[in-house]
């Protein structure tokens, strides 16, 4: 079979043979990145910022916005609730499950005169799939037309549904 002259083959045979069973292992693992069959989202908005010296608050409008970016499997959003800068439970934003379709994308509008959240509001959204899928792009979007600014806010995994 094979035959070692040295110490210093019979280690390099060794860390050839680690190396091949890590680096499977290793990309098995990277194959399945990114992928879900659920999830809860904890997602940041800002109903309203304050700035200069004196704290001026500026009213934003913000866009929940959920793109579902798996181009063979549908994802279905379960919930989409409003939470104000306390925590405090303000409304659900869905009143029977939503079916996204392959690239197919959902909003929720919070209007800027809306100051229900406050500077801390949060949704809390949570997507199921059928199979494992390409998680979801999940994010707000908040615009202050007075203010002339606009950003974004990713959301955060907070719960994996396990099947």
């Amino acid at each position: 079979m094979f035959s070692f002259t040295s110490c210093r083959d019979k280690l390099k045979m060794c860390f050839m043979i680690f190396s091949i069973l890590f680096f499977t292992v290793y990309a098995h693992a990277e194959s399945d990145r990114g992928l879900s069959t659920g999830e809860t989202l904890y997602v940041p908005v800002y109903s309203n910022i304050y700035a200069g010296p004196k704290a001026v608050p500026h009213q934003l409008a913000t866009m929940l916005s959920i793109h579902n970016i798996d181009p063979k499997n549908a994802i279905t959003i379960l919930k989409a609730d409003y939470y104000d800068s306390n925590g405090k439970f303000i409304e659900s934003y869905i009143s029977k499950p939503i079916n996204l379709k392959p690239f197919a994308h959902n909003f929720f509008y919070l209007k800027e005169y809306d100051t229900r959240g406050g500077p801390g509001a949060n949704f809390i959204v949570k997507w199921r799939a059928d199979k494992k899928v390409n998680q979801p792009v999940v994010e707000a979007i908040m615009y202050g037309s007075r203010a002339g600014l606009s950003f974004t806010s990713p959301g955060r995994v907070i719960t994996e549904y396990a099947k």
